[in-house]
């Protein structure tokens, strides 16, 4: 079976150079291109901390996809070069594989408008790590027997966005479980975190977080708290893999790694 041929946008980043590193280990998956605006010109594996691998880094995404012929392109960057990124990589039929987050529904209708036009399908997650799906899906369950709940998530001081893609899309999923019995709270002065509905959301950035995540629900003379704690970015790995192996056999655009399990 052929290997598949993969490009890392963000290879210079933290979760883009682990990426890199855990390509190298595959036999079925292939480094064919490496995009980054810094470090330009420096071995991908090099920058990654392993062998050099003769991807050099590129800060031209289009030209790096048609040299390398890329089947799939990896996307950990920043929310204001996501769109563009994968803008490029459909309009080249170059499936993405999303990991950047901060992309409201407006994007995502236009990701799967440009899927459809070009017959190429994608992956948009807010987590890969397979802890933080479960932990989403026992979230949904409590949240059909608890009236109220709120999310604590803290990561990193460098994390763009606030509240992280991984709140937002547990509240989702909570708010959208039939039989949910969360119940509308008004809001309180002074404001305690960011209202999603029901679920109020509390960002926490500090330097020494990882990704963590705690869903608080609150009954009748009882709590139940459901957390899920990153420790290392290699965490998020064996989900990133999964979807590369998945997603040129998927059909427009998948959101969430829950699909892929």
């Amino acid at each position: 079976m052929s290997s598949i041929r993969v490009a890392v946008a963000g290879a210079a980043g933290k979760m883009g150079r682990e990426t890199v590193r855990a390509i190298a280990g595959q036999q079925d998956i292939t480094l064919a291109a490496a995009v980054d605006r810094s470090s330009v010109g420096e071995d991908a594996g090099a920058l990654a901390g392993i062998a050099h691998l003769g991807v050099a880094v590129s800060d031209d995404l289009a030209g790096s996809l048609r040299k390398s012929q890329a089947q799939v392109m990896v996307d950990f960057t920043i929310p204001s070069a996501v769109m563009d990124n994968i803008r490029t990589a459909l309009g080249m039929r170059v499936a993405p594989v999303v990991g950047t987050t901060g992309l409201g529904a407006e994007q995502l209708d236009e990701i799967r408008g440009l899927c459809e036009r070009n017959s190429t399908p994608a992956v948009v997650a807010p987590n890969f790590s397979i802890g933080a799906v479960l932990m989403m899906q026992f979230s949904r369950e409590a949240a059909r027997h608890f009236p109220r709940a709120e999310i604590i998530e803290l990561h990193h001081d460098q994390k763009k966005d606030a509240p992280s893609g991984t709140a937002l899309r547990t509240a989702e999923l909570m708010l959208a479980e039939p039989g949910s019995v969360l119940q509308e709270v008004k809001d309180e002065q002074p404001p305690r975190g960011q209202g999603h509905g029901p679920v109020r959301i509390h960002s926490v950035r500090l330097p020494g977080l990882v990704a963590h995540q705690e869903v608080i629900f609150g009954g009748l003379g009882q709590t139940l708290t459901i957390r899920h704690d990153s420790t290392s970015r290699e965490s998020f790995m064996p989900g990133v893999l999964l979807a590369i192996r998945k997603v040129l056999s998927l059909e427009g655009l998948v959101v969430g790694l829950e699909n892929l399990l």
